[in-house]
């Protein structure tokens, strides 16, 4: 009877199974989502019920409770366990109480790289309930300057190295009263403190929970910075409701306490941040952390510490790939990559040299309230999107008119939602478990990030600035940016902050920069077309200095056309070599005269040698 019973079962089974397959490929995969996403947000909620309020903190005190001697990170050599980074956090949490009374609800700015100071930085930091803004250790003077100010931050963490820099702003952070500790034993700067000796002098002792008792969900945690689509940078403010969630994004993958986690991407952008350094945190996992990217020692250092996941931008994975073929180009124990910015071309090609790894492409924005995630492998598409997704995260693709850089609307004044297929804006609804905090002290780009009566009068939701498209299959696939922006060596640059600082020159009467597609890159390069004033010499290497001094070098603009008078203009490497400057000097002094003489071949002059 049983037997029977099973036959008939299995024939019933069989035939549903094979629909499944041949109409709903993708249901088990659905299924598995939706349950991975209702465990994410139980745990979440019951997390946000507890009190006092947990955090992301109390989760890696957990794990060095539980797990002291597992290695927290490994870097250069050195191993430190959960039980080393609770102590070494404690000691400065210590030495900034001592130091500069650095007390809950204040703010404080890390300028460091990528090195075991910046996490435990980070955990004393929020061991005195306090803020920690992120400054990329690749701005300078003005832009430096300008990114700390958004914080309003009294205290600055500086690296050893990042030292000089910091003292090109000296006399304006002594003005703001500004204490800056450098991770140094000593320190020529005069008014900056060697921070390292009173570090190492410092207490161990925990540092007592009612030092950040009145931090909230609602509290900032750090301010992280993006260009986003105009002006300088801005602050994007990460509260400690949105870190709590991103303990989830490398459980949620399957990632475990058993995995090693190579750690290559900058610490103070989101991806390494959240990913890397926070969701580690969460499965107790280890960190192998590397100063910055290296193709040439990326597969080396997986195999010396048996790496088993790894984080990407699109970048990163086409450096692999242009990297000289090996022998044992598959010869590692990485099973996983996840990133976002990754082409479908190089996907396969990275595929096929490297081996069989699973890519998780996913979505998210340093201050947006929406993500995707690509579980499927579906190579190209950065996410897929479910009936239950869309319930908890509403959202919607809707039509943009980029000539006018604005939504298209109905009659009524509502948004119009894109078709399948369709190219649209993604736009978010702004919601208690989907908010958006904005930016530190910039009420007026937070507004402008919100599109109002999208659905009906009177919601709000999040600009992502990001035309998408949604296939037949429910999968997502990025399409391009709108606004004034691109990408850079993995960086955002705005097009108007970069335009703002070329007109600050006393020779340039306008200036219009774009980003422009060089073959073999990723993203875009800077292009400035510069109208030069009536009268004025140009000084390109007083301008090469200025730019330097107010840009990161991923935003400094590579080409630079002259447009003047009836030639269409010339076109020039930037910055120029000395051949180039002197003929450069000449050339233009000669167009700016009107001289007609000088032939341009097809409108342009390319002057490098």
């Amino acid at each position: 009877m049983f037997a029977t019973s099973a036959i008939l079962a299995a024939a019933l089974v069989a035939p549903l199974l094979l629909l499944l397959r041949i109409f709903w490929p993708y249901f088990w995969k659905d299924v598995r989502l939706a349950a991975n996403l209702l465990r994410v947000l139980l745990t979440f909620a019951a997390r946000r019920r507890r009190k006092p309020a947990y955090l992301v903190l109390d989760r890696f005190l957990e794990q060095a409770a539980r797990h002291a001697d597992r290695p927290f990170v490994v870097f250069e050599g050195a191993t430190y366990s959960y039980r080393d980074a609770d102590r070494q956090s404690n000691r400065i949490a210590n030495a900034l109480r001592s130091r500069c009374a650095l007390t809950q609800g204040r703010t404080a700015a890390l300028f460091l790289g990528n090195e075991p100071a910046f996490l435990f930085a980070w955990l004393a930091l929020a061991k005195l309930g306090c803020a920690a803004a992120l400054l990329n250790c690749n701005i300078r003077s003005k832009s430096l300057l300008h990114c700390f100010g958004c914080c309003g931050a009294k205290v600055l963490i500086a690296a050893a190295e990042l030292a000089d820099a910091v003292g090109e702003i000296k006399t304006s952070l002594e003005r703001e009263g500004v204490t800056v500790l450098v991770l140094t034993r000593e320190c020529n700067t005069p008014g900056f403190v060697s921070f390292l000796g009173d570090v190492e002098n410092a207490s161990e002792a925990p540092v007592p929970r009612s030092l950040r008792s009145e931090v909230t969900f609602r509290s900032p945690a750090v301010y992280i910075y993006t260009s986003g689509t105009t002006g300088l940078p801005k602050a994007a403010v990460v509260n400690n409701t949105r870190l709590l969630a991103a303990l989830a994004v490398l459980s949620s993958n399957g990632v475990t306490a058993e995995d090693s986690v190579y750690l290559n991407l900058p610490l103070y952008h989101t991806a390494g941040f959240f990913i890397g350094f926070i969701g580690s945190i969460e499965i107790g996992s280890t960190i192998i952390l590397r100063r910055k990217f290296s193709a040439s020692q990326f597969w080396d250092d997986c195999r010396r510490h048996n790496v088993t996941v790894v984080q990407y931008i699109g970048e990163i994975l086409r450096y692999l790939c242009n990297s000289p073929k090996k022998d044992n180009d598959k010869d590692h124990k990485v099973r996983l990559a996840i990133g976002n910015g990754l082409r479908a071309d190089v996907w396969k090609e990275f595929l096929n040299r490297f081996g069989d790894i699973e890519i998780r492409e996913f979505y998210a924005s340093t201050e947006g309230n929406i993500g995707f995630m690509n579980d499927t492998g579906k190579i190209g598409a950065i996410g897929r999107t479910n009936f239950l997704h869309k319930k908890l995260f509403p959202y919607a693709l809707i039509k943009y008119d980029t000539e006018v850089d604005a939504p298209v609307r109905d009659s009524s004044g509502l948004c119009i939602e894109v078709g399948r297929g369709e190219t649209g804006l993604l736009v978010s609804k702004i919601t208690d478990i989907a908010p958006f905090e904005g930016y530190a002290r910039n009420k007026e780009q937070t507004e402008k990030k919100k599109v109002c009566d999208v659905s009906k009068k009177g919601d709000v939701y999040f600009n992502s600035g990001d035309l998408m498209r949604i296939d037949e299959d429910n999968f997502i696939y990025f399409q391009d940016r709108v606004g004034d922006t691109f990408r850079w060596k993995g960086e955002n640059v705005a097009t108007t902050e970069v335009s703002d600082i070329l007109t600050m020159m006393e020779f340039v009467e306008e200036a219009n920069v774009y980003g422009v597609q060089v073959p073999g890159h990723e993203g875009k390069i800077g292009m400035a077309a510069i109208t030069i004033k009536e009268d004025e010499e140009p000084d390109w290497e007083s301008m090469f200095s200025h730019i330097s001094s107010y840009l990161p070098a991923y935003a400094h603009p590579r080409f630079i056309r002259i447009q003047v008078g009836p030639i269409p203009y010339i076109f020039f490497f930037f910055p120029p070599s000395s051949f180039e400057t002197k003929f450069m000097l000449a050339l233009s002094s000669e167009f700016c005269r009107g001289d007609r003489n000088i032939q341009a071949n097809e409108g342009e002059i390319k002057l490098n040698k």
